[in-house]
């Protein structure tokens, strides 16, 4: 069998190098050291901006507060520690692996979010998830319709601001029992 002489069908003739980069002038002393003070200030800026990238308004938390930015950078470590161990799981196809991988990565990304922000969005807190965390309302909600027009909406385990306590299962159970009592009359 002959060998066929192959036809290249591209046109490359319009093709140039590309240009070569000029060499950088060299600096002068006093330009060295205006750039040199300019970095040190940049520098200093960086570090007094968040320390780290922590919202000022947790900056200075106690060390004993529960959520303390230092701790919750160790926590950080621990879960990542957890998430390099769960994807050696994940690769030999381990039983659940993938959903205590996705867990771990959530909880590492809503810690991040908390020292971005300031703001605690998690359900649990602790090195291992074992605290659940606590609501407080900040603004009460109200129904605007049906038979309950016009009443505070509650839900269990949350603080609210108007009774200075925790609104308890027991609570909304006594609610519901007192609002059957009020209907049959």
């Amino acid at each position: 069998m002959a060998k066929r002489k192959i036809v290249v069908e591209t046109d490359n003739s319009s093709w140039q190098a590309p240009k070569k980069r000029k060499k950088r002038k060299p600096m002068t002393e006093e330009q060295r050291q205006a750039s040199a003070k300019r970095l040190e200030k940049a520098r200093a800026a960086r570090v007094n901006k968040g320390t780290g990238g922590v919202h000022e308004s947790i900056r200075n938390l106690p060390d004993d507060h529960k959520i303390n930015p230092e701790k919750v950078k160790e926590w950080i470590k621990v879960q990542s520690e957890y998430i390099s161990g769960e994807r050696i799981a994940v690769r030999e196809n381990v039983k659940g692996a993938k959903a205590k991988l996705a867990d771990h990565k959530g909880y590492v990304k809503e810690m991040r979010y908390y020292l971005k922000t300031g703001d605690w969005i998690s359900c649990f807190y602790g090195k291992n998830q074992e605290h659940k965390t606590l609501y407080r309302s900040s603004v009460l909600g109200y129904y605007w319709s049906g038979p309950e027009k016009g009443e505070v909406k509650r839900n269990a385990n949350v603080y609210y601001p108007d009774m200075c306590c925790f609104y308890t299962k027991e609570m909304a159970e006594e609610d519901r029992v007192m609002k059957n009592v009020q209907k049959e009359r």
